[in-house]
C-alpha cells in the first residue's frame, strides 16, 4: 500500500503526520519527496547505507560535424539550445533531458553528457526504510529525483510518501501512482482555499483521497462544512495542543513523547486501509 501525504499549501503539519503515522504502523517504508527542502532527517537521523547520485542527460555538439542547420533549437521546447553565427549555446539548467535534440539532428552532432541535479540517500531508523533525495542547490527541476526515490518503493512494505507542498509538478509526480492521499490542511482562509486547489489535483489523477484536519479546534465549520459538501471523508483531526509545539520545537516525535496521539494515527491507517479495500472491491465487482 502506498500512502501519499500532500498539502495545498505549507506549515499545515504535513510532516508531522507523515513522520508520525509512519512511526506508529510495522514494516514501513518512509519516503521524504519533498527534495527541495527535506526535513524528515532532522528528526529520525537516520543511519545511511547507500548514497545515489541522479543525472540527467544534456546535450554536448561536436562541431566538427554541426552545420548549424538550427534544428536543435527548433524543436527544443525549453530554450535549453541557441544557433548564434555559426555557434551553438547550451543552457544546461534549462535542458530537461528529454533527448530530442539528440534524436533529430540530421548531422547526428550532438551526444548526450550526465549532469548531477542530486543525490537520494537510503537508510534506516530502528527498522523504518527510510529514503531521501536532495537536489542540489541552484537546480530547477526536482521531479527526475523523486521519479528516482519512487524506483526505491518497496511494495511488500507500507510505503509513506512525504510529498512537497503545493499544487505544482513536484507534487503531481510524489502523488502519482498512489493507492490513497491524505490531504493535511488547517481551518483558516488560507488552509481552505488551497485545500480545494488539492482536491482538484487528487481527482485528476484518478485516486480516493481524505483530509487530515490539524489544529482543528481553532477557526469555523467551514473548512468541515467544505468537505461534507465535497464528499471527502475527514479522517482525522489533531487538536491544537502545545505540548506538540514543545515537541516539534525540539526535533523530537510526538508519538513517543505524547503515546496517547499513537491510537489517533493507528486509527487513521485503519480508515485509509478501509477505503482502499472498499475501492478495490468496487472495482472487482464492477468487473463480474
Amino acid at each position: 500500500m502506498i500512502i501519499s501525504i500532500a498539502s495545498g499549501k505549507g506549515g499545515t503539519g504535513k510532516t508531522t503526520v507523515a513522520l508520525n503515522l509512519a512511526l506508529s504502523l510495522p514494516d514501513v517504508q518512509l519516503i521524504d519527496c519533498d527534495v527541495e527542502e527535506p526535513n524528515l532527517h532532522l528528526f529520525l537521523s537516520p543511519r545511511v547505507h547507500r548514497t545515489l547520485s541522479v543525472t540527467i542527460p544534456v546535450p554536448g555538439v561536436d562541431e566538427t560535424r554541426c552545420t548549424y542547420c538550427g534544428k536543435c533549437a527548433e524543436v527544443c521546447k525549453f530554450n535549453a539550445l541557441a544557433v548564434v553565427k555559426n555557434q551553438i549555446l547550451i543552457f544546461s539548467e534549462l535542458c530537461h533531458g528529454c533527448g530530442g535534440c539528440s534524436l533529430l539532428c540530421p548531422e547526428r552532432a550532438i551526444r548526450e553528457n550526465p549532469r548531477q541535479i542530486g543525490v537520494i540517500h537510503e537508510g534506516n531508523h530502528n527498522g523504518l526504510s527510510f529514503v531521501q533525495g536532495i537536489l542540489n542547490v541552484g537546480e530547477p527541476m526536482p521531479t527526475p529525483i523523486i521519479r528516482e526515490e519512487k524506483k526505491l518503493i518497496d511494495r511488500k512494505k507500507t510505503v509513506i510518501l512525504d510529498c512537497s507542498p503545493g499544487t505544482s509538478c513536484p507534487v503531481i509526480e510524489g502523488v502519482r501512482g498512489s493507492d490513497f492521499c491524505l490531504l493535511v490542511t488547517e481551518n483558516t482562509p488560507f488552509g481552505l482555499n488551497d485545500l480545494e486547489l488539492a482536491v482538484e489535483m487528487v481527482r485528476a489523477l484518478g485516486m480516493p483521497l481524505g483530509v487530515f484536519l490539524n489544529r482543528s479546534d481553532l477557526g469555523d465549520r467551514k473548512l468541515k462544512d467544505y468537505c461534507g459538501k465535497e464528499n471527502i471523508p475527514l479522517l482525522a483531526e489533531l487538536p491544537h495542543d502545545r505540548r506538540i509545539a514543545e515537541v516539534y520545537s525540539r526535533g523530537e516525535i510526538v508519538v513517543e513523547k505524547i503515546p496517547e496521539y499513537r491510537d489517533l494515527f493507528l486509527l487513521l491507517f485503519q480508515k485509509i486501509q478501509k477505503i482502499i479495500s472498499g475501492r478495490s472491491q468496487d472495482g472487482l465487482e464492477g468487473n463480474l
